[in-house]
């Protein structure tokens, strides 16, 4: 029998016994492949969770220092980024009932709230808009009705800034940053390009590209849905002070707008005093006019009935916000209902039209179909609910009560000088460190501490903690919007640096004047909380 040929027998083997056995490669795991940086960060969490509690003596419960090691084990894993933020914003699913902090049914409580709710209701609603290209039509109607005829670049820079800026209020900023920057950079695709082109055009170049990433930022600060802190702002309040006021819809709006119109214009200054001298609408005009926004606006088409029932709903959804509790005199439509239903509850019901009205283009068809939810960011929804359960965590462990004594040496502090130092370390912190949602998670459980030991009203120290957490527009790592920007090639390190400095010098001077003053009216921080 030939030794290429196979046997029937069952039992013969399946290759020849006698063909030479080439040696396997060799296996390249070695104890040196597994100690690497990754490694150290993953053992980081529980090797300083076991440091505090063998080492760590507090005055109060046991409870108090086991939530103090999960802390340590939960933020270094934020930190270091060593398992996905999502993974880690699920830990204390597992942790608390581990150390005895809190069972498994109250932790699980806590990852769905009328806040999340919100935050899944506006989102779904968001995708509808991505769906039928609603933003890109909108952001080129907005731009043509600013362009000027000449073209005049500060008018135009304003356009696109402000397009920005109210698209990022009903959708989280990032999203908003993606869907623009294809719109911009189709508008400046018709300045020339190279080593021979105007400081104008360079300079115009820039100016656009900064001022679409930070009005991203800047206009979700407006909202409760524009940006992921303002929803763990208002989730760890109404987890740690249920007896107070929570924040609604309307409440932020009306301290959340006025903060972002400031800073909008402050950017748009800016901007114009950096990158847009004397000349530049001369120059401008032989490469842009409104021809080329109406042909980009041609290609879309008439507007659909789909289209049409989205911004329908969209406008119904706000105005249904707005209204549920306009003030402690005028109450809302929610006091129809005694109070039970909550902004999240209004957001779900809306979402929910989308899959049930038909689309009246596609027969059998509706507006919204299931499949497109795979795009919600859950990372979002999961860190929400890691705040939530922390911020009930250091509550009922007793770590709060120890943190209020260890902070007692602020009690006789300024709030001028508190106040603005506190607004810095979150900037700080979220430029260099973390991301702004995990900056706003670490810090204002804290705060609210620091607040109480100040006897200061606690959202005095959480809005600047929460919104200074958005003031990261130096480095293109501060903020995924970064990111979109200084991914198009037409900026620098050095021009977010030049930029976003005047930027947050500014934020911070606004922030600091408008919250002892128009936040104390609007969240009524003068009655204090008992």
């Amino acid at each position: 029998m030939s030794s290429d040929h196979i046997s029937d027998d069952p039992k013969s083997p399946l290759l020849p016994v006698n063909d030479p056995i080439e040696p396997l490669p060799s296996s390249p795991f070695s104890l040196q492949s597994l100690l690497t940086i990754k490694l150290f960060y993953v053992l980081l969490g529980p090797l300083s969770c076991a440091i505090i509690c063998l080492c760590v003596k507090l005055d109060g419960p046991v409870t108090s220092r086991s939530m103090l090691a999960v802390l340590a084990w939960v933020f270094s894993w934020w930190l270091t980024e060593a398992v996905p933020m999502p993974v880690t914003s699920l830990a204390p699913l597992f942790l608390f009932p581990l150390f005895g902090i809190a069972s498994a049914d109250t932790v699980a409580h806590s990852y769905m709230d009328d806040v999340i709710t919100l935050v899944l209701g506006s989102f779904i609603l968001v995708l509808a808009v991505e769906r039928y290209n609603i933003h890109r039509r909108l952001a080129l109607n907005i731009t043509l009705r600013f362009c000027g005829d000449p073209v005049n670049p500060p008018l135009l820079l304003l356009g696109i800034c402000a397009t920005t800026a109210f698209v990022s209020m009903w959708m989280h900023n990032v999203a908003c940053a993606v869907m623009m920057m294809p719109v911009v950079t189709g508008i400046l695709q018709r300045l020339p390009k190279g080593p021979n082109q105007s400081i104008h055009v360079s300079n115009f170049r820039r100016a656009v590209i900064l001022g679409v990433s930070y009005a991203a930022p800047i206009g979700g600060m407006s909202t409760l849905t524009g940006t992921g802190v303002n929803l763990i702002l208002v989730a760890i309040w109404k987890s740690s002070v249920p007896e107070a006021k929570p924040i609604g819809f309307n409440t932020w709006f009306f301290f959340g707008f006025p903060l972002a119109l400031l800073i909008f214009f402050a950017l748009w200054a800016i901007l114009c005093l950096l990158y847009l001298s004397r000349g530049s609408s001369q120059v401008l005009s032989a490469y842009l006019d409104k021809a080329h926004l109406k042909r980009e606006l041609d290609t879309l088409g008439p507007i659909a009935f789909a289209e049409k029932m989205i911004l329908a709903l969209f406008a119904v959804l706000t105005a249904l916000w707005m209204t549920r509790n306009i003030t402690e005199d005028i109450p809302g439509w929610g006091a129809l209902f005694h109070g039970r239903v909550g902004d999240g509850s209004v957001s779900v019901m809306m979402a929910t039209l989308l899959f049930i009205i038909p689309n009246k283009k596609q027969k059998g068809e509706k507006l919204m179909d299931w499949n497109e939810c795979k795009k919600l960011p859950w990372n979002i929804i999961l860190l929400l609910g890691a705040g939530f359960a922390i911020a009930d965590g250091v509550q009922s462990s007793g770590l709060a009560d120890v943190l209020s004594k260890t902070l007692d040496f602020l009690e006789q502090a300024p709030y001028v000088a508190i106040a603005p130092a506190v607004c810095l370390i979150s900037a700080i912190i979220t430029e260099f460190i973390t991301s702004n949602d995990a900056a706003a998670t670490l810090l204002l459980p804290l705060l609210i501490q620091m607040a109480k030991t100040m006897h200061v009203h606690p959202l005095l120290l959480m809005i600047p903690g929460a919104v200074g957490s958005q003031f990261a527009f130096m480095l293109p790592t501060g903020t995924p919007t970064n990111i979109v920007g200084f991914a198009t090639g037409h900026i620098d390190i050095q021009d977010m640096i030049k930029t976003g400095l005047s930027l947050k010098i500014a934020g911070l001077a606004i922030l600091s004047f408008l919250m002892p003053t128009l936040g104390a009216y609007v969240f009524g921080t003068k009655e204090g909380v008992q």
